[in-house]
């Protein structure tokens, strides 16, 4: 009979634990571990580490690493890292489904989950489903795109509405913001200041608009230019009014298209934006890995545990992050 699964969250001196199950068990040196900037960005806070593992008879069987979303006692949290000694799953699952109580977490979401998981997901409880993809183009002939692989060229009307003023620095928000507490995650002054102002290997552009903000990443791909939109704390149903404003950065940009990874804007809204939906059928090619370009469509898929409140954008969780071997 085997000994009983026992869960936890790891002790403040235990990354190198962590390191060393994570190295014998994911099948590679993962840059988030290895990379102290990039451990230290997502997974340390205020001394602690965030971490939990699962144990029989005191060896480690499974491991999780969590990133907060907002500094509350009962904090929202997206998962980062699930990985379970081979023959584990069990245990891995059981990790999975005590890390609300470990964690004291309110909502629980993950960016980027395996497709083959997602029974996983739903068996616990959860709602998991493929990220939507979205993007815009450029007004230009087909022939002139260099990134996008454009067969089908769609430019939909935007919304007419305010300008996007650019928030200088971290402080800013502050004088000026108050995020939105309807939807989850909730991302909080202290997650917003973090992740856009002090992230430690790229560079984002942070607008204002009235009630909300919008986050960009602009990269330069062989001569030609993309607009990334990779996070917006607002209300859902507000997006299209940042329609007019996202064409006029493309144009400043140069930019051949803007493109957003997102769930909890409805299509109908993200199409006010003047926002195409990038099917799993489309014939058009919009490449998400772009340093170095690959030049195919990228699926995401995600899960939740508030599917009613939810929203999620490209840089949730530990995504939208430069591609950096170890």
């Amino acid at each position: 009979m085997s000994a009983p699964v026992a869960c936890r969250l790891a002790k403040a001196d235990e990354k190198a634990r962590v390191v060393e199950f994570l190295d014998a068990h994911w099948g590679s040196h993962h840059p988030l571990v290895h990379l102290d900037d990039f451990f230290n960005h997502y997974y340390v806070h205020d001394g602690r580490l965030q971490f939990a593992f699962a144990e029989q008879a005191g060896e480690a069987v499974a491991v999780a690493g969590y990133i907060l979303a907002n500094e509350r006692a009962q904090p929202d949290i997206w998962v980062s890292i699930w990985c379970a000694k081979k023959g584990c799953n069990g245990a891995g699952l059981e990790l999975m489904a005590a890390l609300p109580k470990l964690t004291g977490a309110r909502v629980m979401a993950c960016n980027n989950i395996r497709p083959k998981t997602m029974a996983f997901y739903t068996f616990l409880g959860y709602t998991a489903a493929r990220l939507p993809h979205y993007y815009r183009l450029a007004e230009m002939d087909k022939a002139q795109f260099r990134v996008a692989r454009v067969r089908e060229y769609i430019r939909l009307p935007v919304t007419e509405g305010p300008a996007l003023e650019r928030v200088p620095d971290e402080a800013a928000p502050r004088r000026v913001f108050a995020p939105c507490e309807d939807v989850t995650p909730y991302k909080d002054l202290w997650y917003l200041a973090r992740r856009y102002f002090r992230y430690p290997r790229q560079r984002y552009d942070v607008w204002r608009a009235p009630g909300a903000l919008l986050v960009t990443r602009t990269v330069d791909v062989d001569g030609a230019r993309v607009l990334r939109v990779v996070d917006y704390v607002g209300r859902p149903e507000e997006f299209s009014r940042l329609g007019a404003g996202i064409d006029a950065l493309m144009r400043a940009e140069g930019a051949e298209y803007a493109d957003c990874y997102c769930a909890g804007v409805a299509p109908e809204e993200m199409a006010r934006a003047g926002f195409a939906e990038r099917r799993e059928d489309c014939a058009n090619i919009l490449p998400n890995y772009l340093t170095p370009p690959l030049y195919e469509n990228t699926e995401y898929y995600y899960f939740t545990s508030d599917p009613a409140h939810f929203l999620m954008f490209k840089a949730d969780g530990d995504q939208d992050r430069p591609n950096v071997e170890v």
